[in-house]
Order: structure tokens, then sequence, then C-alpha cells
């Protein structure tokens, strides 16, 4: 079943049985079995490259996700394609005053060694897992190139860029060692589970996830021995709006906060020369531009319930300077998923029995 706009799925509650009750801290609160959070995806800052690269353009989701009172707030990729050059701007996320939490995205490693972005982002590794209200919130990171010679290694420094299809590269994997500590991960744990990433698990083509059916089959094993052991995956990447669900699990290809990446082919010129001014954008391509974008950070809140609720309070915005997909020749994306300046809300409760 697939859900393009604003629509509800019907379906009596059942509480999730076999899950553990033992979050002390939520329960305190009455929050356990609960959670609230805002996600956003792709919002490049990319200062004289891509448009609103800046503070305040990020502030206005950390200041709705604080008024929201959300338990934590995360982003699905593509947060900046230089952490270390921006460090301030990662900064300013990280120390905002909520829960802050970031997925490796494909040009998080665009200017940097993996392991510098790794530091600035405050993380461990690519793929991790943590646990609140009652909620499992599992990160995986598919940002590896699999050479033709079998060798697999994460993106760095743009490295995915030389992919030599003829030699038989492929990228967007998740490893199998990564794999196998996904499985487990979900297997062990004693909560309902939400996975994030930057590529999709339910796209077919459009440069998502490769290896995604090896991903599906974990999810789908886990729900067939624990009905509702995975009731969600949240991806960005494709700057498409667009949800869909499959075997019980929904899928949210969240779109981006800031633009649609057209092309060079498709570059055009009709921003106004005060809207380039405002925002510092250097033109690549013969006085043209390779994106459309909005006029507002669209991003979502999400609520969820033990009960199988589940909540997208998504927005609407406007293109900028009225430049539409149909104005530069674009309209759909190779999934079929049009280019729209808004994050779809919606409201659904699944009997997982």
């Amino acid at each position: 079943m697939s859900v393009s706009r604003r629509s509800f799925l019907g379906g009596a509650a059942l509480a999730a049985a076999g899950f553990a009750a033992k979050d002390s801290a939520a329960a305190k609160v009455g929050r356990f079995g609960k959670v609230k959070f805002c996600v956003f995806a792709d919002i490049h800052y990319t200062p004289g490259t891509f448009p609103n690269s800046t503070k305040e353009w990020l502030g206005r989701i950390i200041d709705h996700a604080k008024a929201e009172k959300c338990d934590f707030i995360i982003h699905c990729g593509d947060f900046t394609s230089y952490p270390v050059r921006y460090s301030e701007y990662v900064d300013f996320y990280n120390n905002c005053g909520l829960p802050a939490y970031h997925v490796i995205g494909n040009h998080d490693d665009d200017g940097n060694p993996h392991e510098e972005t790794l530091k600035a982002y405050r993380m461990e590794c690519g793929h991790y897992f943590f646990d609140r209200n009652g909620f499992r919130f599992v990160i995986v990171d598919p940002n590896h190139i699999q050479y033709g010679n079998g060798k697999i290694v994460h993106y760095s420094k743009g490295n995915y860029f030389k992919k030599n299809s003829a030699a038989g590269d492929i990228i967007g994997v998740v490893p199998p060692e990564q794999l196998v500590w996904l499985r487990e991960t979900i297997e062990n744990s004693p909560y309902p589970c939400i996975v994030f990433s930057h590529q999709s698990f339910e796209r077919p083509t459009g440069n998502a996830c490769h290896n995604y059916r090896d991903v599906l089959k974990i999810f789908d094993d886990a729900n067939r021995k624990v009905p509702g052991k995975v009731r969600m995956a949240i991806n960005g990447h494709h700057h498409r709006d667009y949800i869909r669900t499959l075997n019980k699990v929904v899928y949210f290809d969240l779109n981006s906060a800031n633009f649609d990446w057209i092309g060079t082919s498709r570059a055009h010129g009709k921003y106004t020369k005060e809207y380039l001014e405002a925002n510092q954008l250097k033109s690549k391509v013969g006085g043209k531009v390779p994106f459309i974008s909005w006029v507002d950070p669209i991003h979502a809140i999400v609520t969820m319930d033990v009960d199988g609720t589940i909540k997208i309070e998504g927005m609407e915005s406007k293109f900028a300077c009225g430049v539409t997909p149909e104005s530069v020749g674009v309209r759909f994306d190779s999934c079929g998923r049009p280019t729209t300046a808004e994050v779809q809300s919606l409201e659904m409760k699944i009997k997982y029995s």
C-alpha cells in the first residue's frame, strides 16, 4: 500500500506483546511507550553553492522541535559536504539543546576523510542505535562502495564519484558485517524499532541502497518472529516526499529541507538577481543553477505510540521565486515520484497481529 498525500490507515489498536517496559526514566515522566521526534534531511549547508546555507534556516527546524517538546532531533544525512570546514555550523546543531543525532549521507564525506566526519559529528561509527521511551532507534549506514574485486570501503573524500561501473564497482552498499549487526540489534531489542538511513530501503531504482533486499529480509524476518518489531524506516537522499507500507512497515521517503537537485543539464537562470545575491550563490554553469528550492525548511514531527499509532506532522512550503518543476522541465524521478515543496502529514494505526 502506498500513501502519497494526507491519509489515514485504519485498524484497531493492539498493544505490542513481548516488549519490555523497563525504561524507568521515561516512565517517571509518563512517556514510556510514546515518543516524539523531529526529523529532517538533506539540508546541504554549503555557502556559495546551495541556497539557504545559514544557521537561521537550521534554527527554524530546531526551534520548531523545541516548541513541540520533541524528545530528540535527527537528520537523515547530507547535513554538509564539509563537516570540518563548517564545524561552527555542525556544533550549532550538536549543541542545540535537544539530543541531536546524525545519519551519515553520501555528501557528508565529500570534503574530508570519513574518520574526520565522524569526529565532527561526535559519532564513533556510522551505524549505531539508541533506546528512548520504549523504542529502539537504529541508524544504518549504506555509504559504502564495493569494488569489482569484492573489496568494500566506506565513502571518504568523495571516492564514490570515481565508481567504475565497467569494472563492476557498486555504490550504496550495506556491508555483510553491518547486516549481521543490524539483524542482532533488532532481534535483541526489547522494544519496537524505527530505522533511519540516508538511502532508501524500499526503492528499486534511483541510487537507493544496492542490497536493499537484504535489509528488507531482516525487517520481515524480525516481524515474523515478533509482530511489530520493526515499525518504520525513514530515509533522505532522494529529495522526495513519499510514504508507503510494506508488510506493515511504514517507509518514509523524506523530502529535502532545502531544494531539489535537477542537474546541470537542466540548470536554469530563472532566479532573480536579488535571490541569488541574498543566498550568495556563485553560478557554476553560464549564469544558471542546477536546483529548485523552497521558501521554508520543510521537515516533520513524528509521534509514535506502542499501540501502533504513527503520526507525521509535515508542512507545506512554496517554490522560491515561483520556479516550479514544470517551468524547468522536470517533474518525476525514476520511481515516478514528483518534486514537491512539502512534507506530507498523516496518521495511521496498525494492528500487528
